[in-house]
């Protein structure tokens, strides 16, 4: 069996996952779905996995005119894949043989390889030419619906061109380090960009533990929290740890907490890599006590803001658990007041793109709390446009945001003060 069916036949059972059974792509890997892989094959299925949820809609366009009835699921999406790459650019003789040959195999859909042979074949032919003619793919109206209310509609034109390019990859370096040799782009706020596919552990200054891999946008609230040498700093949902290792980075004593313990081992692993530390603590955040000088909330949340970088999500999910998540910021954000000293400051923060778990939040919080007001930490972030700012006092960041640079994730965050 060749490495290209080995990947091929992964990805589509990733696919299987997502579209069949609602699971989230981090969730296949960390059950171990690409394990048995080689590293080159995983990165493979990995890509083949998101270009195609990516290009879902532009992929059942060009497949519906080549079919005249439903095929199983797995048999679909070993189509999907297969006009994926074709219609961008992959080599019709090697991809629709290894789509056949997968399907031929299956126990059950072995006998619809010849449709997978005849259908692809079409669209090596014509596929190409139709794709370029097809829209931007536009989200699942459950979720499109709300944001397009949130930002307008030509904002989420822009936001969905943005998840369908993907997203570059961003570093964030220790302090004084040079990442000239990456090659990379300085961003405005500071971070790093690497564009184009890599091998992150094969990159110079990995192994000296000189940088992490942390998005641009996910880089802003530990510089806002602006945690300096010294002062006792909490961390609260802080796995896989970047907003971490840049408080420790500053000299601070920081605690990092979280509840799941396969993700504070990768916490811990970036912290004995980078050379940096902190108190490492997995726990329930609403159960954390004493007091601190700062405390960082980044709270759980919908993570519409990574669909550039996650694209299963709007796929895998279909929003009916955001109510409980919008109470449980509401706990969290109250519950980490509360941690905070006198004249201290906490930066609440989300990978969303919904006010309600942002904008909203933090205006409930300032009605709720008389001695919570919003700093003005914002003033002194590098590169952050004034038109991000918002009513409330926070800052409001979207992937269509440096379209010329290749946008960002989705997040939005707050610094909130105590009065002394």
């Amino acid at each position: 069996m060749s490495n290209g069916t080995h990947a091929r036949r992964r990805a589509i059972y990733l696919l299987d996952q997502v579209l069949g059974e609602g699971r989230l792509l981090s969730e296949c890997y960390a059950a171990g779905a690409l394990d048995k892989l080689a590293p080159e094959d995983r990165a493979r299925a990995q890509r083949l996995a998101a270009d195609t949820l990516r290009n879902l809609e532009r992929a059942d366009r060009v497949l519906q005119k080549h079919l005249k009835k439903s095929t199983p699921l797995m048999v679909h999406n070993a189509l999907r894949i297969g006009t994926v790459e074709l219609c961008q650019g992959g080599a019709a003789h090697g991809v629709v043989n290894e789509m056949v040959n997968i399907v031929a195999a299956h126990k059950r859909h072995g006998k619809l390889k010849g449709l997978v042979n005849a259908v692809l074949r079409k669209v090596a032919d014509q596929g190409p030419t139709e794709w370029a003619k097809l829209r931007v793919p536009r989200l699942p109206k459950w979720l499109r619906s709300p944001l397009s209310q949130a930002w307008g509609a030509p904002a989420m034109l822009e936001i969905e061109a943005a998840h369908a390019a993907g997203a570059p990859l961003d570093l964030t370096a220790k302090p004084g380090v040079d990442l000239s040799a990456l090659d990379a782009v300085k961003l405005p706020t500071g971070s790093y960009r690497l564009h184009g596919p890599v091998q992150v552990s094969n990159l110079p200054g990995f192994a000296e533990g000189n940088w992490w891999v942390q998005d641009a946008a996910a880089a802003l609230p530990a510089q806002l929290l602006a945690a300096k040498p010294g002062e006792k700093v909490l961390d609260l949902c802080a796995a896989p740890g970047g907003k971490t290792m840049q408080m420790a980075a500053s000299g601070a004593d920081v605690t990092a907490v979280d509840q799941s313990e396969g993700r504070m081992a990768r916490l811990r692993e970036n912290l004995e890599r980078t050379g940096l530390s902190a108190t490492v603590v997995v726990g329930d955040a609403l159960e954390e006590t004493g007091q601190y000088d700062a405390v960082l909330l980044d709270a759980p949340c919908s993570a519409t803001g990574t669909i550039r970088r996650h694209p299963d999500l709007p796929h895998a999910k279909d929003g009916s658990g955001f109510g409980e998540l919008i109470e449980l910021q509401a706990q969290m954000l109250a519950h980490a007041w509360s941690l905070v000293k006198p004249g201290g400051r906490l930066v609440y923060c989300t990978c969303s793109l919904l006010p309600d778990e942002g904008e909203c939040q933090i205006e409930d919080a300032l009605d709720m709390f008389p001695d919570m007001q919003v700093g003005e930490g914002l003033r002194n972030l590098a590169g952050i446009d004034p038109a991000w700012i918002t009513e409330e006092g926070g800052l409001r960041l979207r992937p269509d945001y440096w379209p010329d640079l290749g946008g960002m994730d989705g997040f939005y965050l707050a610094e909130l003060r105590k009065a002394s």
